[in-house]
């Protein structure tokens, strides 16, 4: 299995680039034909595919855009194409939001050399992977074998993990347990929410696609064994969202991280149920009980723990915009001094 290098990808750096000496002019030399593009199709749904499909327009001979079907979503309750039809229609790609991909699979054709697949949220049936001559390939932003399933940033998040990645996957029929083209690690930032995370993973999952991509171009992708002990991630349930005051300061705040933004980590501070975007550690007192505010430093309010306490640094109250915890700790006091 190749590995790409952190060097030759850079997440936070543009691309290096390199003077090449001007090519000789000579009749019997003529210029090497470039290659033809590779023919592919993308399968793909939410804000993280969109980088992944961008690259595919611009180094692929891509044909097509399979997306999700149009939803209602919002308070409007109004169908919202998804982010990934929005850009294909933006870049003048055709667009598929099959309901059966049993029977698309029947319609589409075996002219593609490639699939490519980054979040598209359903596994894709036999009849579909045997389709591309090379087979398809999938972004699935964790080191796997670990974090397979639907939600692996939220559960490293909650972990506490420190390192995540990405890999470059060819599918078979289970979830997540194709060979393995490529694997690239990235350290997590202590203080990296899942946006933060989500949005710097979906980029650097394009780089590292677009290396297979070149890989697939030679007319060969290799492939290796996932090895190691699995782990699965399940679908984000309401009860994964609240907060136990009884935790230790850290299981707290790696919860928060896991689900900042959306849809938001909730406690009850002061008889108040709370949204939580951002927390870090604080002080506690040993005569306060968990849950109970021991302090204001703005911008934060400090709220004991278990084990520890947690500095609230911003939140969303009941029909309130997101503030910063003392905000909010002004205008219970206002309100009730009691707290």
């Amino acid at each position: 299995m190749k590995s790409i290098t952190s060097t030759a990808y850079s997440i936070s750096t543009k691309p290096k680039t390199f003077a090449r000496p001007a090519p000789k002019k000579s009749w019997r030399s003529p210029s090497k034909p470039r290659p033809t593009p590779i023919r592919t199709l993308f399968f793909g749904t939410s804000e993280f595919a969109v980088p992944s499909l961008r690259m595919m327009a611009e180094h692929t001979d891509l044909r097509g855009v399979v997306t999700q079907p149009d939803r209602p979503s919002g308070r409007g309750h109004k169908r919202r194409a998804t982010p990934v039809k929005l850009a294909a229609l933006e870049l003048g790609i055709p667009v598929h939001e099959p309901s059966s991909l049993a029977t698309f699979a029947s319609t589409v054709g075996d002219g593609y050399d490639v699939f490519a697949l980054a979040s598209y949220g359903k596994i894709l049936p036999q009849a579909l992977l045997e389709l591309p001559r090379l087979g398809a390939l999938n972004v699935h932003p964790s080191l796997l074998p670990r974090y397979r399933g639907a939600t692996p940033l939220q559960s490293a998040l909650r972990d506490g993990a420190n390192e995540t990645g990405v890999t470059i996957m060819l599918m078979d029929a289970g979830m997540d347990t194709g060979d393995i083209v490529l694997q690239e690690r990235t350290p997590i930032d202590p203080d990296e929410t899942y946006g933060d995370l989500h949005d710097r993973l979906a980029h650097f999952g394009a780089l590292v696609l677009r290396h297979a991509i070149d890989l697939a171009q030679s007319g060969f992708i290799p492939r290796e064994p996932q090895r190691g002990e699995p782990s699965v991630t399940r679908p984000i349930v309401k009860g994964d969202l609240e907060i136990d005051w009884r935790w230790d300061a850290a299981r707290i705040i790696n919860t928060v991280r896991a689900f900042s933004p959306r849809p938001a980590a909730r406690a009850t501070v002061a008889r108040t149920p709370l949204k939580v975007l951002r927390a870090e550690i604080g002080t506690g007192s040993s005569g306060c009980e968990p849950g109970e505010i021991v302090g204001v430093t703005p911008p934060s309010v400090t709220v004991q723990c278990g084990r520890g306490a947690v500095n609230l640094v911003e939140v969303i109250a009941p029909n309130k915009p997101a503030a910063t915890g003392a905000a909010f700790a002004s205008h219970i006091a206002l309100n009730d001094p009691k707290g």
